[in-house]
C-alpha cells in the first residue's frame, strides 16, 4: 500500500509542475550543452542537452527567477511570468569576461596558491554544510561504439542479434541508452540510502538501470577520489604535493559572487592526478565548479584515453549553501582501432538539508526499486524527465523499444534460433549449440576436437575432455537448472573418465543453489589446484618437470548453499570417496628427452615402485560459512545484489569429517578459518592480508590426500594477479601437514605512490610490490618468503605482466628466485 500511495504521489506532483523548456545558444546560435538552468533560491534545476535544449520542472509559473550558468559564458537571471503551464524560454548566452589584474607572478606568493590554501583550509566548513541531505536525482548515461571490425585478431566479434543491428554499416552507434530517476538520502562519508522511482534501458523493458547515486558521488572536498585507484583533489590537504596553480582570471556571477578561476596542472605526470579548471568562489571559498581530465594511465586504465568530469553548483541565498545541482562523466577509450566513448549526466534538485535523521534512517540496503520501476511509459518521462532526449537518443529509445517488441515474440526468436542453430558436418568435430530463447533453454555438444581442453601430464599423457550440457533458465524468477557431461580421455593410459553433474539455482534473492556430481576423474592430491593445467603441460613437455601429482578419485557427492542472512552464506556437501594411486605411464617431452620425469609419488619423487598411500574409501561431511561484515545490498525486483563493504574483512570458517571409511584411521575431523581483508591507505597504496588457521584431531595415520597442503610454486611462473594464496618458492607438498597450522600472506601494492616519484623508472607506470608470507606447522620450522616486484607491466595497453624478486627462508635453508606473472594465463586456463 505504501508504494501505491507514494506512486499516487508522485504523479500528483508532476501534475501540478508547470515547465519552462527552450533551447539555450550563444551569440553565433550555436547549441551550449550541459548549461545550469535552476530556479533561484530553490533547489530545483536541469541541465541542456547536447543540442542546448533544457526544460525546467517548476511549482507555478508566476514570477520565476530563472539562472543559467555555464563555464566561460556570463551568468544570466531571467524573471519570468506567464499564465500557460508550459513556458518557451530561448536564451542567448555571452561569453565572460575574466579580469585579472596586471601583476608580477612571484612563485614565493602565487595568488592562486593563496586560493587554494583558503580553500583548504575552508573546505571542512564547506563540506559539513551538505555532510547530510535528501535530493531527488536523475541520471542519462549512454555509451558508443566506433569503427567496431567484424573480425578482431581474427576472431568474429559476436555482440549478439540485438546489439549487433544498433550499428551502422561502419560499426558505429549507440551500444548501450539509460535513464533513473531515484530519492537519495545521504549522509557523509558513505552513508546512502536510495529509492528507484523509474528506470529505463533503451530496448529492455525488462532491465534495470544501474546508473545510481552509489555510483556518481565525487566530492572534492575529499582529499581523494576513488577511480579503480584514489587520485588526490586539487584541494586536498596534501595537494601541493602534486599539484602547481595558476589563476587564469575571476568573474562575477548572477548574485555577486566573485569566481576565481584557477588551473590546476600536475607536477608530475604519471601521478594520481586530475588536470583542468576549479573554480572557487571568494570569500567561502566553496567549490563553484569543477572542469577536470584524468589520463587514462594516471589511473592505472590504459584502455581509458581521457576521462571528463564537469560539476556545477548553485548558490541558496536562504540558507548560503553552495549545492552540487549537475555533473557530467565522459570518457574515450579504444582498443585494437575501436573507439569507445561513454556520457553519464547527473542532475540533483530538491535538496533538503536536515541537520540530522533518525536512527534507523540508513541499513545494509543501499538500493531499492519500486516493483514497477521499468514499467513507466513514455509519457511519465516526457513529463518528468529533466533533461530533454536529444535526437539521436530519441531515434534509438523508438527504434530499439519497436524492435524489442517484435524480437520478444516467438516467431522472430525462432527464426534466430533457426539460424543460429544450423548443424554442420563439421561440428561432429569442432562442435555444436543450440538454442531455444522464446523456451529458455540451450544445450552444447563440446565435440572430439576440443583443443581449448588439451593438455598434458605424466600420468595420461595427452589428454582432452568432450562432452555435453543443457541448460533452461528463468530470468524474471532467478531460476535457472543445468546438467553437464565431461568426458575426458588420456592416450597414455587409455583410460576413459568421465563425470556428471546436475546443479540448480532457486532464486536470486538468497541464492539458494543445490547440486548432485559423481562419476570418475584424477584429481590433484592439493584440491586447491596449486598448478594449472597449461603451466605443468608446458612445463612438462619443455623443461621435463613434472609437478603435477595426481591420484583416481571415483566419487558421488551432493551440496547445498545458500545466503541465511544480510552477508552471510552457508555451504553444506557430503560425499563418497573411493581414490586410487596412479603411476606414470609416459617419459614423453619435446626437449631433454634424456632426462628422467620424478614419480607420481608426492612423498617420494624417485621411487617409481611405492604408491603414495594404500587404495581406500570414505565419506566426508563438510560444513562452510563466508560472513561479509557490514554487507550491504541493492534490492531489485529481479533480485537482491550483494555489494562488500570494503571497511570490513570477509571471514571463512569450515568443519571438515571424514566418516564410515574402509579403515578407521582414515577417519578425521578438521577445523579451519580464514580471514581475508584489503586495507586501503589512500593514495599511498593498498595493503592486502589473508590469514589462514586451522586444527586436524584424531588424524595421525589419515590418507596424504587428506593433509592440509599448501599452495606452493616451483615453475617461477605466476598465474593470479595478487599473490595472497601462494608461497611463489616452495615446493607443492614439501610442508603438507595433518596437525595444526598457521598460514599468513600479506601484499603492500604501492598503486604507483613511490614509482610514480622515480625518474626513468615511473616511464614504467607501473606499480611497486612488497610482501610477507609465512607459514607455521608444529615440528618444523618456520617457512617465510619477502618479495618485492614491479606490477602493471606490459606493451602499449596491455599491462598483463609482473615480475617479482622472492627470497625464502626455512631452517637455515635460503633460497632467491625470480617470479614473472602472466596474468593473462587466468584467461587462457
Amino acid at each position: 500500500m505504501r508504494n501505491y500511495i507514494l506512486l499516487a504521489f508522485l504523479f500528483f506532483s508532476i501534475s501540478n509542475f508547470a515547465q519552462i523548456k527552450g533551447t539555450i545558444t550563444d551569440e553565433k546560435g550555436n547549441p551550449l550543452p550541459f548549461v545550469s538552468v535552476f530556479e533561484e533560491n530553490t533547489y530545483s534545476g536541469t541541465t541542456s542537452n547536447e543540442q542546448g535544449k533544457y526544460q525546467l520542472n517548476v511549482k507555478d509559473i508566476g514570477k520565476n527567477k530563472i539562472t543559467f550558468q555555464y563555464l566561460g559564458f556570463k551568468t544570466q537571471k531571467l524573471t519570468v511570468s506567464s499564465d500557460s503551464k508550459t513556458l518557451i524560454l530561448d536564451v542567448k548566452m555571452l561569453e565572460e569576461s575574466f579580469a585579472l589584474n596586471e601583476v608580477v607572478i612571484d612563485p614565493k606568493n602565487n595568488p592562486a596558491n593563496a586560493i587554494i590554501k583558503s580553500a583548504i583550509a575552508n573546505k571542512k566548513e564547506n563540506s559539513e554544510k551538505t555532510s547530510r541531505y535528501t535530493a531527488d536525482f536523475y541520471s542519462k548515461g549512454m555509451f558508443k561504439v566506433k569503427d567496431l571490425p567484424k573480425k578482431i585478431l581474427g576472431q568474429k566479434v559476436d555482440l549478439g542479434e540485438d546489439m549487433a543491428s544498433n550499428l551502422d554499416s561502419t560499426g558505429t552507434g549507440i551500444l548501450y541508452l539509460s535513464e533513473t530517476l531515484s530519492k537519495v538520502t545521504f549522509q557523509k562519508p558513505d552513508k546512502l540510502k536510495e529509492k528507484i522511482i523509474a528506470s529505463k534501458i533503451s530496448g529492455n523493458n525488462r532491465g534495470y538501470s544501474y546508473n545510481t547515486a552509489a555510483l556518481s558521488t565525487y566530492d572534492f572536498y575529499d582529499n581523494t577520489l576513488d577511480f579503480d585507484i584514489p587520485l588526490i583533489s586539487p584541494i586536498a590537504d596534501n595537494a601541493f604535493n602534486y599539484y602547481k596553480y595558476k589563476l587564469e582570471g575571476t568573474f562575477f556571477d548572477s548574485n555577486n559572487n566573485e569566481i576565481n578561476k584557477i588551473k590546476v596542472t600536475p607536477k608530475r605526470d604519471k601521478e594520481p592526478v586530475f588536470e583542468g579548471y576549479i573554480y572557487i568562489v571568494d570569500d567561502s571559498f566553496a567549490i563553484y565548479a569543477i572542469d577536470l581530465n584524468i589520463k587514462g594511465y594516471r589511473m592505472k586504465n590504459e584502455f581509458t584515453e581521457v576521462m571528463t568530469l564537469k560539476q556545477s553548483f548553485n548558490y541558496n541565498s536562504k540558507n548560503k549553501i553552495w549545492s552540487k545541482n549537475a555533473q557530467t562523466l565522459s570518457f574515450n577509450a579504444g582498443i585494437f582501432g575501436v573507439k569507445f566513448s561513454g556520457q553519464f549526466n547527473y542532475v540533483y534538485s530538491n535538496y533538503e538539508f536536515p541537520e540530522s535523521f533518525e536512527k534507523k534512517t540508513f541499513g545494509n540496503e543501499i538500493v531499492a526499486f519500486e516493483a514497477n520501476a521499468n514499467k513507466k511509459d513514455d509519457a511519465f518521462w516526457n513529463e518528468i524527465r529533466p533533461i530533454p532526449l536529444t535526437i539521436e537518443e530519441s531515434n534509438d529509445y523508438t527504434k530499439k523499444d519497436s524492435l524489442q517488441t517484435i524480437r520478444k515474440t516467438q516467431k522472430y526468436t525462432d527464426s534466430v534460433d533457426a539460424k543460429n542453430n544450423k548443424f554442420k558436418v563439421f561440428d561432429v568435430l569442432t562442435g555444436y549449440d543450440y538454442k531455444n530463447t522464446f523456451k529458455q533453454y540451450s544445450f552444447k555438444y563440446d565435440g572430439l576436437l576440443n583443443i581449448s581442453s588439451l593438455s598434458f601430464n605424466t600420468v595420461q599423457g595427452f589428454n582432452f575432455d568432450s562432452g555435453f550440457s543443457f541448460r533452461k533458465w528463468n530470468e524474471e524468477k532467478g531460476k535457472s537448472t543445468s546438467i553437464k557431461t565431461t568426458f575426458n580421455y588420456g592416450f597414455s593410459d587409455e583410460r576413459f573418465r568421465i563425470v556428471g553433474e546436475i546443479n540448480h539455482k532457486f532464486n536470486n534473492i538468497n541464492y539458494a543453489s543445490i547440486g548432485v556430481s559423481g562419476g570418475t576423474k584424477v584429481a590433484q592430491f592439493n584440491g586447491a589446484e596449486p598448478i594449472t593445467k597449461l603451466v605443468n603441460s608446458i612445463s612438462s613437455l619443455f623443461f621435463k618437470d613434472n609437478y603435477m601429482k595426481l591420484y583416481n578419485l571415483e566419487f558421488a557427492q551432493i551440496n547445498y548453499s545458500q545466503d541465511v542472512a544480510n552477508g552471510i552464506n552457508l555451504n553444506a556437501k557430503v560425499a563418497y570417496e573411493q581414490r586410487k594411486p596412479l603411476f606414470n605411464t609416459t617419459d614423453y617431452s619435446f626437449f631433454k628427452r634424456d632426462d628422467i620425469y620424478s614419480s607420481n609419488n608426492p612423498l617420494a619423487p624417485n621411487d617409481f615402485e611405492t604408491p603414495a598411500f594404500d587404495p581406500h574409501h570414505l565419506f566426508k561431511a563438510n560444513v562452510s560459512a563466508r560472513i561479509n561484515f557490514g554487507n550491504k545490498y541493492i534490492s531489485r525486483p529481479d533480485g537482491r545484489y550483494n555489494v562488500k563493504n570494503d571497511k570490513y574483512p570477509t571471514l571463512f570458517l569450515a568443519f571438515e569429517k571424514a566418516f564410515a571409511a574402509s579403515e578407521k584411521k582414515y577417519e578425521f575431523e578438521r577445523v579451519g578459518a580464514s580471514l581475508q581483508y584489503d586495507l586501503s591507505l589512500g593514495n599511498k597504496g593498498a595493503m592486502g592480508m589473508n590469514f589462514r588457521a586451522g586444527k586436524f584431531f584424531n588424524a595421525d595415520n589419515i590418507s596424504f590426500i587428506d593433509y592440509r597442503h599448501f599452495n606452493g610454486n616451483q615453475t617461477h611462473i605466476g598465474t593470479t594477479d595478487r599473490y595472497l594464496n601462494v608461497f611463489n618458492l616452495m615446493p607443492y607438498y614439501a610442508n603438507s601437514t595433518n596437525d595444526s597450522y598457521f598460514e599468513l600472506h600479506s601484499e603492500y601494492n604501492d598503486t604507483g605512490f613511490i614509482m610514480n616519484k622515480i625518474p626513468l623508472l615511473n616511464l614504467l607506470k607501473s606499480t611497486m610490490n612488497l610482501g610477507f608470507h609465512s607459514l607455521a606447522i608444529p615440528d618444523r620450522k618456520p617457512y617465510t618468503e619477502l618479495t618485492v616486484g614491479l606490477d602493471n607491466l606490459g606493451f602499449g595497453k596491455f599491462k598483463l605482466f609482473r615480475v617479482d624478486y622472492v627470497h625464502s627462508y626455512q631452517g637455515g635453508i635460503q633460497q632467491n628466485g625470480v617470479v614473472f606473472g602472466l596474468k593473462i594465463l587466468n584467461v587462457l586456463d
